[in-house]
């Protein structure tokens, strides 16, 4: 009969026990010895252990064992086990990859806005980052052009407690938008933008199911040049839909869009 031995390290140098989580699908961790952060996809069996197949939200994959202590789940440490058998798990992040929080309610609206340029990207926007901008009380509203921007943020009167970000179309050194967004960055007012001339752009083609978008030539009118280019009906309101319905998560979106929105959001929640 083995002889009982006691664990004498001292209680400070014992690591404390850590929760146990499985890896549901579409889970959001943060490996500990890299730094990697993404979604589940997928858990398998190996030679080596059990491993974990994680995707970030540039649709990147890679592989870690499930070691205990091995991962941070919001910013906690955890161990991540094989899920169990059982129904479907709920949703654990939401469209733009933030951890969801069920049954959370929204926030009283906050003083301080995003602007974005047209109708649009206003329901990209929401579509991909609604639940965050709800949990967080963040209205977004849509300008139709920017050529106006100055006026409308003098008459917002941003401030301290009512921050504005806006975000602009085909951002680019020398472009009338940079010269405007000149005009009204400051404090509490930040404009960001991505280089596409249009927001359908930001949406991958992948995910429309093209190879590419067109290239449409200077001086035609760019969505009604696209529709023409790909076959499509000519009529920009029903091409939106039919774009709109391919984007499920940030992972149909560019990554140059992506920063920028969620930059906008950082900027007009940060504490008063």
């Amino acid at each position: 009969m083995r002889s009982y031995q006691p664990d004498l390290t001292p209680p400070w140098k014992r690591s404390a026990p850590v929760p146990e989580v499985p890896a549901e699908p579409d889970l959001v961790v943060e490996e500990v010895a890299t730094g990697f952060c993404g979604a589940v996809i997928r858990c398998e069996k190996t030679a080596q252990g059990p491993t974990v197949t994680l995707e970030d939200r540039f649709g990147k994959h890679r592989v870690f064992p499930m070691e205990p202590r091995g991962f941070l789940l919001e910013g906690k440490v955890v161990t991540l086990v094989r899920p169990g058998p059982g129904g479907p798990a709920r949703p654990t992040r939401t469209a733009s990859g933030s951890v969801a929080v069920p049954g959370a309610r929204a926030r009283v609206a906050r003083a301080g806005r995003i602007y974005v340029e047209g109708r649009h990207d206003a329901e990209l926007v929401e579509r991909v980052w609604g639940d965050d901008l709800r949990i967080e009380g963040v209205v977004v509203e849509y300008l139709e052009g920017v050529d106006d921007l100055p006026a409308i943020v003098g008459g917002f009167g941003p401030g301290p407690d009512a921050r504005l970000g806006v975000l602009v179309d085909h951002l680019v050194p020398g472009s009338k938008e940079s010269r405007i967004a000149a005009q009204v960055t400051g404090d509490h007012v930040l404009v960001v933008g991505h280089p596409y001339i249009d927001v359908w752009e930001a949406v991958k083609p992948s995910s429309v199911g093209i190879d590419a978008w067109p290239v449409v030539p200077r001086g035609q009118d760019w969505k009604t040049g696209v529709c023409r280019a790909l076959g499509w009906p000519e009529n920009t309101g029903a091409a939106w839909q039919h774009i709109l319905s391919k984007v499920r998560s940030y992972k149909d979106l560019e990554p140059q869009l992506l920063g920028r929105v969620e930059e906008l959001i950082d900027f007009v929640t940060l504490p008063d």
